[in-house]
């Protein structure tokens, strides 16, 4: 028998492949009747320091990250989700979700979005996906844009 996905945490940025990677997780979710979907926002505080503008900014990434999950939660609702979970954390993006949510949220499954990025670009900063894959203790989905 096929491995049943009880708890999946989905990646969510507001970019387009992370929507995709949103619709993908909910038919996941409903076709292995998962006990719960969580959805993860990282606010990248990389490019954050001490001054005061700059947690000006942090406090809009708050801001846009909570009615970003708030969004994406009801949608899941309203598809048929029973169980739904919230979390933002702050910090590096590509290490934060395979590295520390997943493992607090118990997730069998990630499901994150691929974002696009050239070749320099994977080499020098490489993407979300890429990372999740590599360091995930469970299954990663990637979405691709181009479905």
């Amino acid at each position: 028998m096929a491995k049943r996905y009880k708890d999946i945490l989905v990646g969510l940025d507001g970019s387009t492949a992370s929507e995709k990677a949103f619709k993908r997780a909910v038919e996941v979710a409903l076709e292995h009747e998962a006990e719960t979907l969580i959805l993860a926002h990282v606010v990248d505080t990389r490019s954050f320091s001490a001054y005061d503008w700059y947690t000006a900014m942090a406090e809009k990434a708050q801001e846009y990250a909570e009615e970003l999950l708030n969004e994406f939660a009801h949608q899941a609702q309203t598809a048929g989700i029973p169980h739904v979970k919230k979390v933002m954390e702050l910090g590096s993006p590509k290490v934060t979700l395979a590295k520390s949510i997943a493992p607090d949220v118990n997730a069998d499954l990630i499901v994150c979005g691929a974002t696009g990025m050239n070749a320099v670009d994977r080499m020098f900063m490489g993407s979300v996906s890429e990372h999740t894959a590599r360091y995930a203790k469970c299954d990663v989905l990637i979405v691709r844009n181009d479905q």
